[in-house]
C-alpha cells in the first residue's frame, strides 16, 4: 500500500518557504529572492518516494492587500489552505516575535492539521529559537513545532519523517502526478521565473516589484534552444535602469539567466531579451 499527501506551505513573505520546498524536492521549483512577494501564485513541488508522493503547494507570502495582484495572491493562499491535507506554517525564527502572526498561527491551528516550521535556525541561534518554541507550545492544536535550516539541511529528514506519518493510504494509481514529475509548471514558465529571479537579484531595490516577464518565442532546435523574452516595467526610467549603461545590466541578467536555463533544459540556450515600459 502506498500513500500520498498534499501540503500547503504558508507564511509571511521571506519566511523561507520557497527555500524549504526547493531543499525537500531537490530541484529548483520556486524562485528565491530577498524581495517581498517573490512567489505570485501557487507552485507545486512534487516529492516521489518508493511508496509515496507528497505534493507541496508553495504559496505567496501572507501580506496586507494593496492592489489586485495582492488580492489574487492572498486568494491563492486561501485555496491552498482549504484543499490541503496538512499545513506547514513557516516562520523566520531570526525575526522579532510578532503578536499578530501568533494570532494568525492560532487560527490556522484550529484546522487541526498544522505543523509549525521555525526556519533559518542557523542564523537565529538557540537564544531566539527557544523562546519561540516556548511561546507557540501554548497553542495545543499545533501538531508539531519543527525548528530547521533548509539551507544547511538541519532537521529536514525529521520533517519528512513527520510528513510520512501523516500519509493518506492509497494505491499508486491514485497518485495525482506521474513519478517523473517534480513540479506542475511548464518549462516555459520556469524559464520565465528564472529570468524574473535574476531581475530581482541584480536590480535589488532600484526597481519596484512591478516587473513582468513573458517568453514570446521558445524554439527547440537539434543543438540549441532559442528563447525571446520580454521584460516589461512600469515606468520609462525603470527601462533605462534595467538596460544599464551600454546594456551592461541587461547583459548581466541575460548571462546569469541563460546559465541556469541551460542546466534546467540540459541544452545550450540562445537568450534574447527585450525591455519596454508599460507607460510607453
Amino acid at each position: 500500500m502506498s500513500g500520498k499527501l498534499i501540503v500547503a506551505v504558508i507564511g509571511k513573505t521571506n519566511a523561507g518557504k520557497s527555500t524549504l520546498v526547493n531543499a525537500i524536492i531537490g530541484e529548483k521549483v520556486s524562485i528565491i529572492s530577498e524581495k517581498k512577494q517573490t512567489t505570485r501564485e501557487n507552485i507545486l513541488g512534487i516529492l516521489n518516494g518508493t511508496d509515496f508522493q507528497i505534493v507541496f503547494v508553495d504559496t505567496p507570502g501572507i501580506h496586507k492587500t494593496k492592489n489586485i495582484l495582492d488580492k489574487n495572491m492572498m486568494k491563492q493562499v486561501r485555496i491552498a489552505k482549504e484543499e490541503c491535507d496538512l499545513i506547514l506554517y513557516v516562520i523566520d525564527s531570526n525575526k522579532n516575535f510578532d503578536q499578530e502572526e501568533y494570532e494568525t498561527v492560532s487560527s490556522y491551528a484550529n484546522t487541526n492539521k498544522l505543523i509549525l516550521v521555525l526556519s533559518k535556525i542557523d542564523i537565529a541561534g538557540f537564544e531566539k529559537v527557544y523562546p519561540l518554541i516556548e511561546k507557540f507550545s501554548r497553542i495545543y492544536s499545533i501538531l508539531e513545532i519543527m525548528p530547521l535550516s533548509a539551507k544547511n539541511d538541519v532537521n529536514l529528514d525529521k520533517l519528512l519523517n513527520l510528513l510520512k506519518q501523516n500519509l493518506i493510504f492509497c494505491d499508486e494509481e491514485d497518485f495525482d502526478f506521474s513519478r517523473e514529475t517534480y513540479t506542475n509548471q511548464s518549462v516555459r514558465f520556469m524559464c520565465e521565473e528564472l529570468l524574473r529571479e535574476k531581475c530581482l537579484k541584480f536590480l535589488q531595490d532600484e526597481i519596484p516589484h512591478g516587473i513582468f516577464i513573458e517568453i514570446k518565442r521558445f524554439e527547440e532546435k537539434p543543438n540549441i534552444i532559442e528563447i525571446d523574452a520580454e521584460i516589461s516595467c512600469q515606468r520609462k526610467n525603470h527601462k533605462s535602469i534595467i538596460i544599464g549603461k551600454q546594456g551592461s545590466m541587461l547583459k548581466k541578467i541575460a548571462s546569469a539567466s541563460r546559465c541556469e536555463m541551460e542546466v534546467l533544459l540540459d541544452k545550450k540556450v540562445l537568450l534574447n531579451l527585450y525591455v519596454f515600459s508599460r507607460s510607453d
